[in-house]
This record gives C-alpha cells, structure tokens and sequence, in this order.
C-alpha cells in the first residue's frame, strides 16, 4: 500500500491522543479554504512517482510574521523544487516539542531536498502574540523557517485538527498528505529518501540550499539562557539554577554570588565530572535527605540525572536517553521515560513529572541516595485530560511542577491550567482543586470556582499556602489548599521586567518556584533572570548575580576552544582590555611556536581597536594589553582568536597546539565599567584526555 495512499489531498491520520495534544477547539466560523483549489497539470504524466501530490498546496499568505527568515517564503516561488514539510505546531504542546529533534535529523540527512517550515498554530491566548513565538523559537532552539498562523489561515487551509500535525508537500507543490502525532521519523524517512531519489532523477529537485534566505541567530548572551526551574537550600546557602537554554546548571549564593557551574553547556547526554558532562534543557530540581545528591530533571535527555556535590560527577539515575510511547515499571536504567520536568522527593522516593506521557512516576532511592532501584508509574493513565479518582485511573495534562504539603503531592497540570493533587498516605485519590478542563483559561483570582489560570508551570509552598508561577499570565498567585481561594502576589499580566510591589512589577513567562523562610525565588524564563519576591511585603526584585566571569559557556573539540563569557556593561569612549591566558599547572609556553592573537569587533559600525589589534610572537608575554574606543551601538560583541602552543614545562615529549576563540558581548551604558579582562586556563593533556574520553564513553 502506497504512503498516504488513503490521505490524497489532506485527509488527516486518525489520531491517537497519546502522540498529539487533544484536538483543537474551533474558535472560527470561517469555512475552510479548498485545498483543492489551482491547476491540475503541475504533475508531468510521463514520470510515475510513488508519492505525488493531487491538489496544489495553498501558499502562505502575506502579512504574517516570521522567524529565522529575513523576508517571507512562498512555498509556490521559494520552495519550488523543494520536498516540503509544514510543522504545524504550539510551543506549549509536550508532543510539539517531541517532534522537533526528528525534523532536525531529518533536515541534516537531506540537505539538498527536504525544506521544513514551521507554522505555529496557538492555542492559548499569549501564545499568539509575536513576541511569544518569537521566545519560543529562541528557547527551543528551532533554526528552521517558522511562521506566526495567528489568525489560523494556514491550519484552516490544511484542514489541521491537532497538535502536532506535519503536512508533506511535493516538489511541484502539491500535497501528499499529512500525519497527526509524534514519532514522524521512521514514518517520513524513507518516504522522503523516495521522493529525493525519484525527483532528483526527473531533474525537479531544487538543490539551492534555504540557508541563504535564513538568519543567523546569536546566542543569548546574558549568564542565564531561559532559567527553567531553580532550587534554592537555606541550611548549605545554595541557589541551584536550571540554565535551560545553556543546557548546564548554575550554582550562587541566596545573595546571587556565583561559584560554579555542572556541565559543560554544550547539549548532550554524557556523564562525568561537572565540567565535562553534559545536560539537555534541565528543569526541575531536588536534594537527597543528606543534601549531598542533586537529582535533576533533564528534559531533553529524557532521563533523571544525579550530581555528586562531594565528588563533583554526574551519572544517569534513570532513562535511556531516548522518550518511549509507553512507560513501564522497571529498572531504573533500562527504563525508558518521556520529558521529565520536575522532581520531588518524599522519604526514599523521587517522585517525577512526567510532562511527556501525562503521568507522574516515582523512583525508588537506595541506601544514601545515590542510586534508584525501581521506577513505576505513580499517576496517569498515559492519556490526556483532567479526570479525576484513584491516582492511576485519572489522567493528567502534562504535569510540570511538584510540590508535597502535609504529606499532599500537588502538581501543576498546564495544558488544563490546573493545580491538582494527591494524597499520599490517604485514599490515593487524585483531585483538582483549580482547573476545568484543556479549553477552559483565564486570569482572574477570588473564589475556587472563579479562579482562572494560563498554562501555569511552576510550584511551591510556603507558610501552608500554595504559590503557583501562572506562567502565561506572567504572574505569581497564591491558591489556599483547602478552599481554592486565590490572590494575585506579583506581576500586572503583561510581559516585561519591572521591579516594584505587586501588581506593579512585571515578569515574562515565570515557570519555577523554591522558597527560603519568606523569600520566593522565581526562575523568570523569558527575561533570562532569577526574580525575589519578599512574600511579606510583595515586594519584587531582580537577583543581581556576581562573579559571572566564573561560568563562561565552554565549548572545546579535539584542537579548538571556543570561550563565550557573559554580557557585560562597558562605557562610551575608551576601554581597556587585558588577554589572559594561563598554561595549566607544569606547563609553559613553547619558544618556537609562533603564538598569534587577533582582537577584533563583531557588528560594529563604528567601534573599533586603537592601535595593534593583533599580537604575534615565540614564547609569548601573557597577559596582552588592548585599548578599545566603544562607540553607542546595539548587539556589540568582541572576539579574540588565538593559536597557543604550550608543552610540559619539563622532560616535554609533547606540545600541545590549540586554537581559542573568545567571544565577550558588550552592552553600552554610562555606567559600564572602562577596564575589561578575559581570562581562561588553557587545558592540560591529562584533561583533554579526560574529556573525550568521556565523550566517547
């Protein structure tokens, strides 16, 4: 049977709930547009292609927004000679974000032919907005094409019906068909390796890459790339932040003095010591009871990490690194589960939000909290909804926050902007104390049954009241546990970054909780920030985080080392500059080698080095001295490239070449500091072995 052969035009797959977000609720009465509509001789008789489209694509309209892209795309101009895939997609749907990794490979395995495009179709109000998207696809890292569907003119086109849906378009433009769910790659692979062979035969692929009409996106330069959740321990006087979008975790002070961070920021699953091992979008987090273990979250890895805060490693407590449709009792380790974003930990066991199958888990800790012995299903029959009852006959709506008061487990449920819990030593029945089903949102707080959430991720107690980050109202509300009344504690509804008292202050899609005697600690995603709400006063505040020198995001491969240290504050007019440069331990630098230093200014109009902007020499003088002229200009950034060569400083049998590139982003104020320094210890052998070693095992 043909691929698609029942879906010619774009009759959609019958669902299967637990692989796509519930279907959409009509919000238009606008009729369809005929997908059938436009010419029927595109397709040339004469070649007999097994997957070929019969209808022409509708084109994407004018007028919307787009991202990535330095002008709109036209599938009937742009992509013609193109295989199309249109993603249509939400930023809130757990299965959305499933999809993502798949269409990512499939892009690297077909460079030449394959063009994805994403359409975001919203379903909650804030995420329509252009600025929402926008942070969506900045935090998610998505690189391809994606355009704002704001008033659904594509999902009507198309005839969509859930999240995620992918629609295959051919190189003539015309539809083959579409899918409805997660899971697309073993799905579309071969189908799209077809359709490249085929066409590309015929001489009607179109192999001018789309990189040239997209836009290369900076990184974000700020010390926290979209904070997804936080931790923060009175007794050790350690704030542990989920560094999200940097894929490491960030260690202060409750004062905000940095002191280290675990991972090496470059995304992956890899265990080892903190600077080499690696994470992938970490969120929740919590302490073992002898506060010596650090269980974590991670997301995008689709395990439970453990960090030794003794021995200074990070092993896998539980997954395999890859999601499952499906998830069973078993061994920790040979177990498969599915976007964890949150843990508890009651007793000996670590209770899991389990965002990626609408369950909650519960993993069974050993001996002093170093390893787990079983893992099984605590909540959730792995279907979507707000059904309430015994704990595994109810379902959930991807719960993302925990929280346990008087021995009560309560969770978030966002996709239903619900608060819900379970009692743990009672009947075991789950409830809900605010929520009213996946269609049911607002903003408004008072009685239990006027209450209204947005997509409320985060969780904590605190003096026997319940603190929820309301994310997409870009709120912090406070819910009593026993009668639902609710209060508004901070921010105005409108996304922004303003301290002040209550509703007066403004935050950008809050999503993690961790409280301190009176203190919140708000993880303030979208504005890259820790957050402090004095719930006495409600009173908020920004974290002012010190010593971010410490935590440059470093990014090494066999022979190169590329440093990207924090955003700084630097002054109009000059600057001076100092290279540093330190050999590790019992290494010096080589006479002979020619050691090479250039300094240079990256989107700079104006802005510029005064004097020798490079440095040459055989055994160098470290540190260099720079002097800078900054002139007032936005996304300023200076970069450093220098080749090292440095041997053991004695009976050396080897040397050691590598090239470094450092990359200081600058924002210019009059009260930004006038002297700037940039310091790295080089790597040693021993430590370069280390970490591809752990790299490859």
């Amino acid at each position: 049977m043909k691929f698609f052969q029942r879906l010619k035009a774009v009759a959609l797959v019958a669902l299967c709930l637990a692989l796509s977000c519930s279907p959409s609720e009509e919000r238009s009465t606008a009729a369809p547009a005929d997908v059938s509509e436009g010419k029927e001789d595109l397709l040339p008789k004469a070649n007999d292609f097994r997957y070929e489209g019969e209808v022409a694509a509708p084109d994407i309209p004018n007028g919307l927004d787009w991202f990535n892209v330095e002008r709109p795309i036209s599938i009937a101009s742009d992509l013609r000679g193109k295989i199309v895939l249109l993603d249509f997609w939400t930023q809130g749907c757990i299965n959305c974000l499933h999809v993502l990794p798949d269409l990512h490979r499939l892009e690297q395995e077909f460079p030449d032919s394959l063009a994805v495009v994403g359409v975001h179709w919203a379903k909650f109000d804030h995420e329509r907005t252009t600025d929402a998207v926008r942070q969506a696809v900045l935090r998610l890292g998505v690189e391809h094409p994606v355009v704002n569907d704001d008033y659904e003119y594509l999902r009507r086109a198309y005839r969509v019906k859930a999240w995620p849906t992918l629609v295959l378009i051919d190189p003539l433009g015309r539809v083959v068909g579409s899918h409805a769910g997660e899971g697309i790659y073993s799905l579309f692979q071969p189908v799209i390796e077809q359709m490249s062979r085929e066409y590309g035969t015929a001489g009607l692929i179109n192999v001018a890459p789309v990189d040239k009409i997209l836009v290369e996106r900076d990184p974000i330069p700020t010390v926290l790339s979209f904070p997804g959740k936080l931790l923060a321990d009175g007794p050790s006087d350690r704030l542990f932040v989920a560094d999200s979008g940097h894929h490491r975790l960030v260690i202060s002070t409750l004062e905000g003095q940095i002191v280290d961070a675990i991972g090496s920021g470059t995304p992956g699953l890899v265990d080892g010591v903190w600077e080499d091992a690696r994470f992938r979008e970490p969120q929740g987090m919590v302490l073992s009871e002898n506060g010596r273990y650090l269980y974590v979250a991670d997301r995008g890895n689709h395990a439970i990490r453990v960090v030794d805060l003794v021995q200074r490693t990070v092993r896998t407590l539980a997954g395999i690194g890859e999601p499952t449709f499906r998830v069973d009792s078993g061994l920790p380790l040979e177990t498969a589960i599915t976007s964890p974003w949150d843990v508890e930990r009651v007793g000996q066991q670590l209770f899991v939000a389990g965002a990626g199958r609408h369950q909650i888990w519960v993993l069974e800790l050993s001996g002093d909290g170093e390893s787990a012995t079983w893992l099984d299903v605590f909540a959730g029959t792995g279907a979507e909804g707000l059904d309430d009852g015994f704990r595994l006959s109810a379902t959930l709506s991807q719960p993302s926050g925990l929280a346990v008061l008087n021995n009560v487990l309560w969770f978030t449920d966002p996709e239903a902007s619900a608060v819900r819990s379970v009692n743990l030593d009672g009947d075991e029945q789950l409830e809900t104390l605010i929520g009213e089903g996946l269609f049911v949102w607002g903003d408004e707080t008072g009685r239990q049954e006027l209450t209204r959430l947005q997509h409320a991720v985060g969780i904590e107690v605190l003096n026997d009241e319940l603190y929820v980050a309301d994310t997409y109202n870009h709120r912090i509300k406070s819910v009593d546990p026993e009668n639902g009344a609710s209060k508004g504690v901070a921010g105005n509804g409108i996304p922004g970054l303003s301290d002040g008292y209550g509703e007066s202050s403004q935050l950008a899609e809050p999503s993690g909780l961790s409280a301190v005697g009176a203190t919140l600690y708000i993880a303030d995603t979208n504005n890259h920030q820790v957050r402090t709400l004095d719930t006495r006063t409600r009173t908020l505040s920004t974290l002012v985080l010190s010593n971010q020198h410490l935590v440059p995001l470093v990014h090494r491969t066999a022979a190169d080392e590329k440093v990207i240290f924090p955003q700084i504050a630097v002054a109009p007019g000059q600057v001076d500059l100092t290279v540093d440069l330190e050999v590790p331990p019992g290494y010096k630098f080589n006479e002979e080698g020619t050691f090479v230093m250039d300094v240079k200014f990256r989107n700079s109009g104006e802005s510029s080095v005064v004097g020798a902007s490079s440095y040459q020499a055989q055994g160098p003088e470290i540190p260099q001295d720079f002097e800078l002229f900054i002139h007032e200009e936005d996304e300023l950034s200076l970069e450093v490239d220098a080749t090292v060569f440095y041997c053991p400083a004695v009976d050396a049998t080897f040397c050691l070449l590598r090239h470094f590139h450092y990359v200081q982003p600058f924002t210019v104020s009059d009260a930004g500091v006038r002297t700037v320094t940039l310091a790295h210890r080089l790597p040693s052998s021993e430590e370069l072995d280390l970490s591809f070693e752990t790299l490859g095992g």
